[in-house]
């Protein structure tokens, strides 16, 4: 029966698919980690089943790519589970970015990364749709701008937005260190604009150097590579100068926040939780809007 309703899917209905025939959406820029809420949507499913079905699109050749539901599937997965209830709906490639975005976006944690990726998917599929909507039609006013609607639907400002997918040009190992909390948000996107060698020979000294630049250093850097006068030298001795920020050390004592903490978190790990959830609290109280950058 699960064989029939797979060839045939009725529209708009849930069925029972099998997860073999499900295929992750193409591109799709947010991770599937584990971790403890991996652990805890595991104990959902175990103890109640898959509340929520996934959202998919069918392929064209009997099978299906998921627009919503990664997380569901590799639980599932993970607890032997092999047939998942899904809703099979037909959509354009842009539609299925935008909804497989918006329906992402909004998850408690998200790296930096995935946030630049996701939201230049979305932009790119609005700018393809002609960035209609019923919110910028002819009665109501001009249009949005594309990157403008992306921003009120996350909840972010427009300016925001465009810092964000600023990431997506860094080169990898770069961008895992913004992931990691290595390198500051704004930094980041100021360096961002340095060409890819550029990029790379800083990488390489940040590596020798164990430091990172601040954000007038990253300033300075980018308008050092646009003008071609960037060298290694530069690099590093911007990089091993001393700055004020480092005049002066702050610790927190491991014992103090360890009993937050899984009995399993190495020192790495706490750092990067709270230097996320420092980060996280900044932007709730808007200080990236409203205080000037340092």
């Amino acid at each position: 029966m699960a064989e029939n309703q797979a060839q045939n899917p009725p529209a708009e209905k849930v069925i029972a698919l099998s997860a073999s025939l499900l295929e992750p959406f193409q591109g799709h820029p947010f991770r599937v980690a584990s971790g403890e809420e991996m652990e805890q949507l595991k104990e959902s499913i175990r103890e109640y089943g898959v509340l929520s079905p996934l959202l998919v699109r069918p392929r064209g050749d009997g099978r299906y790519e998921i627009v919503s539901g990664h997380r569901r599937k590799a639980a599932c997965e993970a607890l032997g589970i092999t047939e998942l209830p899904v809703l099979v709906r037909n959509m354009t490639d842009d539609e299925a970015v935008i909804l497989m975005v918006d329906s992402n976006i909004q998850r408690e944690h998200i790296l930096p990364s995935e946030k630049a990726f996701a939201y230049k998917m979305k932009m790119e599929a609005m700018k393809h749709q002609g960035a209609r909507s019923d919110l910028t039609s002819g009665q109501l006013g001009p249009k949005l701008r594309t990157d403008q609607q992306v921003a009120e639907d996350a909840g972010e400002s427009r300016k925001q937005v465009q810092r964000y997918i600023r990431l997506t040009h860094l080169i990898p190992s770069i961008l895992q260190m913004v992931d990691e909390y290595q390198i500051a948000f704004n930094p980041a996107v100021e360096i961002s604009y340095l060409t890819e060698e550029h990029q790379r020979m800083l990488k390489e000294e940040m590596d020798a150097c164990q430091a990172t630049p601040s954000l007038t250093q990253s300033r300075t850097l980018k308008q050092m590579s646009q003008a071609g006068t960037l060298t290694r030298e530069y690099l590093h001795h911007l990089l091993t100068e001393e700055k004020p920020n480092q005049r002066q050390k702050f610790f927190l004592n491991q014992e103090d926040v360890q009993r937050y903490f899984p009995k399993h978190y190495t020192p790495q790990q706490m750092q990067q939780v709270i230097i996320h959830l420092l980060h996280t609290w900044q932007h709730k109280r808007g200080y990236n809007k409203d205080t000037p950058e340092r």
